[in-house]
């Protein structure tokens, strides 16, 4: 038995009581989707670091450019949740690789449209069968409806982490 799932097993000998009384983190719903969220982008990060000599942010970009093309940076950090740094050496990186190319917005000399070249798109050809395997992989143990209720949840969980971000 892994250590985690020891430590989920005491859960069930906790009182509803003591755990309001404190904070389980191995029960605390943001840690688990923290954590979980974590372990996927690791473990996608490592495959598309050997593979493509991608970070994060930059299959992130590349997967948000090849299908909304001409997106500014500022439009591209709420979308792939990233800040400002981790966009701006991303481009540049993807920028010096060949995969990208920035073109100046007429009536804002500040903002550029971000496309990916024809290498950008062949690398983005290459990760979308990858990224499918490991969400189909991911995904093996639930039934289609079980997916589309996760679906549904996160869906939730999203507008609603949304509205108490602005409160």
């Amino acid at each position: 038995m892994r250590k985690m799932d020891r430590v989920l097993n005491n859960v069930k000998a906790v009182s509803m009581n003591e755990m309001q009384r404190s904070l389980y983190l191995p029960r605390f719903l943001p840690y688990r989707l923290t954590k979980l969220s974590g372990m996927i982008s690791r473990s996608l990060a490592a495959k598309y670091s050997k593979m493509f000599d991608l970070t994060i942010p930059e299959w992130r970009i590349v997967a948000l450019l090849g299908s909304n093309p001409g997106l500014t940076a500022r439009e591209i950090a709420p979308l792939a949740s990233l800040d400002k740094v981790s966009i701006s050496r991303a481009v540049e990186r993807l920028i010096k690789s060949g995969r990208l190319e920035k073109k100046t917005l007429e009536g804002d000399r500040r903002s550029a449209a971000l496309f990916l070249t024809q290498a950008g798109q062949l690398t983005l050809a290459e990760i979308i069968p990858l990224a499918q395997d490991y969400e189909n992989k991911l995904l093996a143990e639930f039934s289609p409806e079980e997916i589309e209720q996760l679906d549904n949840f996160l869906n939730r969980l999203d507008t609603k982490a949304e509205e108490l971000q602005n409160c």
